[in-house]
C-alpha cells in the first residue's frame, strides 16, 4: 500500500484539459483481449467488436448492458502502478488508457472529450474495482482504487457513452470541449 501511495503525487500531475491515448482494448469474448492501433466508436455499439453489449447489468431493471457504462476509460498513471508492466494494462479490462486527469474535480459527469474523429462523455455511473481486479493486481490495489481518496481521483476510473461515432488512434489526444 505504502508504494501505491507514494505514485499519488505523479498520477496528480496527469494533464488535466488534454491527454493522449496510450492503449485501445477490445474485448471480443469473456476474458479475451485485442490491443488496438485503431477503433472505431460507435453511438450504439460502443467500442466497435467489443461485447458490451453483449453483457449484463446490475445496473439495469431489465439486466441489459447499462448505457452509461459503454466505455470505461483508465489512467495510464495509475495502470501503470497497479500493472506494474505494460503488458498487464489490458487485464484491468477498460477499453481506452489515456494520460488524462480522470478525478471528479476535473472530469465530472457531462463532460465531453473529443477523441479522433468521436466525441465521448464522461456518465455518472461509478467504475470500482472488482473480484477480476483484486485476482489480477492485488487486494492493496483496490482498497487503493476505492479509498475515499482513490474515488474522488477516479483512479480506478470513469465510465463514458460515444456521443458521436468516429475512428480514434492509439496517439490520439483526449481533449476536454
Amino acid at each position: 500500500m505504502a508504494e501505491l501511495e507514494a505514485g499519488l503525487e505523479e498520477i496528480r500531475q496527469s494533464p488535466r484539459d488534454a491527454g493522449e491515448l496510450k492503449m485501445i482494448v477490445r474485448r471480443p469474448d469473456l476474458g479475451v483481449r485485442e490491443e488496438l492501433d485503431t477503433g472505431d466508436l460507435d453511438v450504439v455499439d460502443g467500442l466497435v467488436g467489443d461485447t458490451w453489449r453483449k453483457r449484463s447489468s446490475r445496473r439495469t431493471a431489465d439486466g441489459t448492458p447499462h448505457p452509461d457504462m459503454q466505455l470505461n476509460l483508465m489512467n495510464t498513471r495509475v495502470v501503470a502502478l497497479v500493472a506494474q508492466d505494460p503488458s498487464r494494462w489490458a487485464l484491468a479490462g477498460d477499453q481506452l488508457f489515456v494520460d488524462l486527469d480522470l478525478s471528479e474535480a476535473n472530469m465530472p459527469a457531462g463532460t465531453r472529450l473529443a477523441l479522433g474523429s468521436a466525441v465521448i462523455e464522461v456518465t455518472a455511473e461509478p467504475h470500482t474495482g472488482c473480484a477480476k481486479f483484486v485476482s489480477r493486481f492485488g487486494a492493496d490495489a483496490m482498497r487503493f482504487v476505492n479509498s475515499p481518496l482513490g474515488r474522488e481521483l477516479h483512479l480506478r476510473g470513469i465510465n463514458a457513452k460515444v456521443i458521436a461515432g468516429g475512428r480514434i488512434r492509439v496517439g490520439d489526444i483526449a481533449r476536454k470541449i
